[in-house]
């Protein structure tokens, strides 16, 4: 008897806002699928500065198939073509908003080209998963049939203030006002945390309108709410939220050498501007390391005191300062701070996770946006932590008043105030306490994604799914 016709692997599309932040952790998910055996293929507006790592897959745009082996599946990358969407090194790419709104516009074409084109090739798409913040994805997804799920990149903690919020589940204070609100599995949160957060921003605001198309619906047309979160850390807002959301924590969604606790030579780390070499020879816990992410702009009175404050420790440090940030650190004071490169090095960007997982490392400085507080979490380090905006104040109180695994520094940061936070951290009367409750983040955030752990108990049971939904065509 002959057998039918092979049936397709299942096929999942990732689908990224075009920002750093939001590939490289979608990136992360979609390699967990693949490991797990799921074709993926990942794309976004591909522009000029974002970095995909030297494994991940290039379909190229032939529909030939090229991808990159991950466990026994494979990832792919199709940047989004067509439909008008500017040239990777338009200049327009380069404001937040213009960009936002041009995806909006120009995507939702170039991704039904794409998803055509993949079924035209014998890949035909099972499931879509999008970033939040591109709606029009999850609506294109729908109008083609196709099954959904959001990746929510922030904290669980931030994506229940927004739910209820857009939901009217609580009463907030008023702009401006002062008062407090209290959400199920969070501590208080007054108005200082809550501002500025896009609930307080005009209706008319892009971010805005994204958010509520994005959550205003959520659980009946996106019924795969994925959280780079995971449950042990936090347990109680994960099943407060659960009540309103099928919300399912799949992280910390790191690179796998990363969530180790390894910074071994890898093609990954070869471009680190001998970050692993200056770090190697360090002794271990004595290194500060300073990143604010990719979108704070430090102004010229804040890099000087930052330069000051570091020299002031005597301690050595790693330093990231963007390209467009350097030319406001004069030479005497980066001569000052550094000791001619023995004490501190700086540089213009550094593989984060891997820096943070490194043994040298004792102490981060740092703006807690998410990506920067689940990877300090995973690595184990203890922080300083300088809030400015967003997510960044919620976070901040976690990791200060409820993990307890560091101390708030005032923003704009000042020399006196970041020396003081440091040596606290690092040699204050709790600084062995703070190490030991971040080594223990470190423990909970490995088993969570090892096989059998609560986050990669959510990725197991939404590659079931996929299956069984591919088993079905």
């Amino acid at each position: 008897m002959t057998s039918g016709p092979a049936q397709p692997r299942p096929h999942v599309l990732l689908v990224a806002a075009p920002f750093q932040s939001h590939v490289n952790p979608l990136l992360r998910l979609g390699r967990r699928l693949a490991a797990k055996g799921l074709l993926v293929t990942f794309t976004t507006a591909l522009r000029a500065g974002i970095r995909l790592s030297p494994g991940d897959g290039d379909g190229d745009g032939d529909g030939g198939g090229a991808g990159a082996e991950a466990g026994r599946g494979r990832l792919r990358v199709e940047p989004l073509r067509g439909g008008g969407i500017w040239a990777p090194d338009d200049p327009r790419f380069r404001v937040a908003g213009d960009m936002a709104r041009h995806v909006e516009a120009a995507g939702p074409a170039a991704l039904e080209e794409l998803v055509r084109g993949q079924a035209d090739a014998g890949r035909p798409v099972t499931c879509v998963v999008a970033n939040a913040f591109v709606p029009w994805a999850l609506r294109v997804a729908g109008e083609l049939g196709l099954p959904r799920g959001m990746l929510w990149i922030q904290s669980c903690a931030l994506l229940s203030v927004y739910y209820h919020h857009v939901h009217a589940l609580a009463a907030f204070p008023e702009a401006g006002a002062p008062g407090s609100v209290t959400l199920p599995g969070l501590p208080e949160l007054d108005a200082d945390d809550l501002q500025p957060l896009l609930i307080y921003a005009s209706g008319q605001d892009l971010w805005r309108q994204m958010l509520v198309a994005d959550l205003g619906r959520a659980g009946d047309t996106v019924p795969r709410v994925f959280v780079n979160t995971f449950d042990e850390l936090e347990h109680a807002t994960i099943q407060g939220l659960r009540e309103h959301l099928p919300v399912i924590p799949v992280g910390p969604l790191l690179e796998p050498d990363d969530a180790d606790g390894e910074c071994e030579s890898s093609p990954a780390a070869d471009d680190d501007d001998g970050c692993a070499a200056w770090l190697d020879a360090r002794p271990p816990r004595s290194v500060v390391f300073v990143a604010f992410g990719s979108l704070v702009n430090n102004d010229s009175g804040e890099v000087a005191e930052i330069a000051a404050g570091l020299a002031s420790t005597g301690r050595p440090f790693l330093w990231v300062v963007h390209d467009d940030t350097r030319d406001l650190l004069s030479p005497d004071a980066l001569a000052a701070a550094c000791l001619d490169r023995d004490r501190g090095k700086v540089v213009p960007w550094c593989a984060q996770g891997r820096v943070l997982a490194h043994p040298a490392v004792g102490c981060f400085v740092t703006h807690c946006g998410w990506n920067s507080t689940a990877e300090a979490l995973a690595a184990g380090v203890p922080v300083v932590a300088s809030p400015r905006w967003s997510d960044q104040r919620i976070n901040s109180r976690f990791l200060v008043d409820v993990h307890r695994v560091g101390v708030r520094a005032p923003a704009p940061l000042a020399r006196d105030a970041l020396r003081e936070r440091v040596e606290e951290v690092m040699g204050g009367p709790e600084a062995a306490a703070m190490a030991r409750r971040a080594a223990g983040w470190k423990e909970a955030a490995r088993a969570a994604v090892r096989g059998g752990g609560s986050s990669d108990h959510g990725v197991q049971a939404f590659v079931d799914q996929i299956r069984h939904v591919g088993a079905r065509h």
